[in-house]
Formats: structure tokens, sequence, C-alpha cells
């Protein structure tokens, strides 16, 4: 059953080691240090606006769970959070809710928890025919489609036919009148497939690399042979890698996200030119504990990240986009092999 492997889902990510053994790459990424940043730390504003809504800091929850009955409490937690601190939120994929109606609460209690926050949907992508339920079930500001073949692949009962995985997110976002992400799940998007997603129609990209919660490896743990997983472990773009691609095939927002853990990799990300970041993991493991550690745990990665931009001499996101960055190691060498100029971020003024 959906609901059992939900919860399977949850604690192995709660108990077990499901992260990449490679990293997100932004240790290769460096900001420029200011002696002289001219900028007042009490007022810089990391506000941001995404997709015409305005959040009070670029961080999303990114998708974590629902489904379950254990689901429910951790979403209520994630929801209040939420909204008590004007962030956005995802939820995990609705099918669950949507295809057992006992479970359609480990949903709504977001909406219920949050009435003003910046929810985002989730379905998958050949699931064209729950966009409509899916976003009427939580009123949902934007909703995510997954893309996960890594994750079927590994699943014992995935689903390994991606035949028309373009043509079903094309006519999703024909059909909707909110704003649609595509948003990996821990493999990264190239620019190949950046460049595809904004031909069909999506309105922004959430990457979600390498560096963080690898889902073969979460799937390892439930496989009867664990080789496959094991073998996999590791697949993908980085985040870092992911994240520059996107940016450099597409004009479309992209949400940069996949093992960053703090707010000097979140200013790192921005300053490569991601509109916000997105986090699930640490949140995760503050959400069984409560609302309020979730709130201190975003309020520590805003002073994260207000330390960085004070550093750097940015008093808002938009400045800090424009910040110099040095691009070192393996992920300059990856880049240089796609062709891109990672001069140019040395240049900027």
């Amino acid at each position: 059953m959906i609901s059992d492997r939900k919860l399977q889902h949850l604690e192995i990510c709660k108990n077990y080691d499901v992260e990449h053994h490679i990293t997100t790459g932004f240790e290769d990424i460096n900001l420029v240090h200011r002696s002289l940043p001219e900028v007042d730390f009490e007022e810089i504003d990391t506000s941001i606006e995404l997709l015409g809504k305005k959040l009070d800091s670029p961080l999303i929850i990114s998708a974590i769970t629902g489904g379950h009955t254990e689901s429910k409490r951790i979403n209520e937690n994630l929801a209040i959070a939420t909204e008590n601190t004007n962030i956005a939120m995802g939820v995990g994929s609705q099918r669950a809710g949507i295809s057992n109606p006992e479970l359609k609460d480990t949903f709504t209690i977001v909406r219920e928890s949050a009435p003003h926050a910046v929810i985002i949907g989730n379905i998958g992508a050949p699931q064209v025919e729950y966009a409509p339920k899916a976003i009427e079930m939580l009123e949902t500001d934007m909703l995510a489609i997954h893309l996960n073949p890594l994750q079927e692949i590994i699943q014992p009962e995935g689903d390994i036919n991606a035949k028309g995985y373009v043509e079903h997110i094309k006519e999703i976002c024909d059909s909707t009148n909110i704003p649609i992400i595509a948003k990996e799940t821990g493999a990264g998007i190239s620019m190949d497939d950046a460049r595809i997603l904004e031909k069909i129609g999506v309105d922004a990209i959430d990457i979600q690399g390498v560096g963080g919660t690898s889902w073969a490896a979460v799937e390892t743990y439930r496989a009867d042979n664990p080789h496959l997983g094991n073998l996999f472990w590791d697949w993908g773009i980085t985040t870092a890698v992911s994240t520059i691609e996107v940016l450099e095939s597409t004009n479309l927002p992209v949400i940069s996200s996949g093992g960053i853990r703090n707010g000097l990799e979140a200013a790192k990300a921005i300053a490569l030119g991601a509109d916000c970041v997105g986090m699930a993991l640490p949140f995760l493991k503050h959400a069984y504990m409560g609302h309020t550690y979730i709130e201190e745990k975003i309020n520590q990665f805003t002073r994260e990240l207000k330390t960085a931009m004070f550093l750097v001499g940015a008093s808002n996101i938009d400045e800090l986009k424009e910040k110099k960055l040095i691009i070192t190691g393996k992920t300059r060498e990856i880049l240089n092999e796609l062709e891109i100029d990672t001069k140019k971020y040395t240049r900027r003024i």
C-alpha cells in the first residue's frame, strides 16, 4: 500500500543514513569577502517574490510527507512554522490523499494550520488527472510536478515506464491556472532537460541535486536485494552544477535544493543566480519535536544568510545575486567540460 510505503520512507529518513556520499559542490563556490561592506546588518532585507508571492526569506520547506496517519502531525508542525515565519512549504506526493479519502486530512491539515502561507502541492508527472484535485485539496498557490526516475527504478514497486512524461507535464501546464514547478527528487536537472521544461510551459524549476537525501539510498533499505541501490546511491548531478546548468540554459526562476543545510550555502546558491533554496531533511527531524523547533531552525537559517550577506556587502537578495564568486575544484572542472564560462562570475561589479 502507498500509505505503508510513506511510513517506511519517514522512518528510514529519520533513523538511517540516506544522504549521498558525495557533496553538493558548494564547497567549491566561494563568496568574496568585503572588509568595507557598507551595510547595516539590522537593515538587511531577505524577502523575495516567488511567482508572484511575497516571502520573508528565500527558503522553502521542500516536500517531505503526507499519505500516512503518522505524517499528519509532522505536516501540522511544518505548516504552523511556515505560517509563523512567512516562508513557503511543499507537501509530499498527494496521490495517496486523492486515491484514499481516509488519508486526505494528512494533507488538508497543512492549509488548516497555515491559512495565509504559500503552499506548494505535489503530483507525479504521469498523474495528469490528479492535478485539479491536488490544487483544490490545499488551495495550493503553486503545484510541483515531481520527477523521480531514479527512485522509481530502485523502488521495489516502482513505475519504470517513463514514456510520455513530457506530454503529461505539458498537459498539466496547459490545463491549470496556477504556477507549475518541475521538481527533481535528488538527482538534479541537466541543461537539456531544463530547456525542454521551459519549452513545454513550466514556470519554475526546483533542481534538487546530488549532495543531500538520496532516494536510491532510501529505496535500498526497502529492497530485497540492495545491490542496485548501492550501485546508484550517488547517481546524478551535484546541486551546485545543476543550479548553474539550469540558470545558464533557461530564464525561469530556479529553486536550488539538494543538501543545502545552512544559510551560507543558501547565500552561495543565490549569488549564483538562484531565486531561493529548498531544505527538507533537517526540518523532518525537527518536525517530530514541534513547530517551535522548526521555527528556531528557520530563524537560525535566516541569521546565517544575513551574516553572509553582511560580509559580502549585500543589503537585499537582488544585490546578493550580483556579488562576485570564485568557482574552484571539481565543480569548475565539470562546468568547463560543459563549456560554461565560470570566469564571468568573478567579473561582476
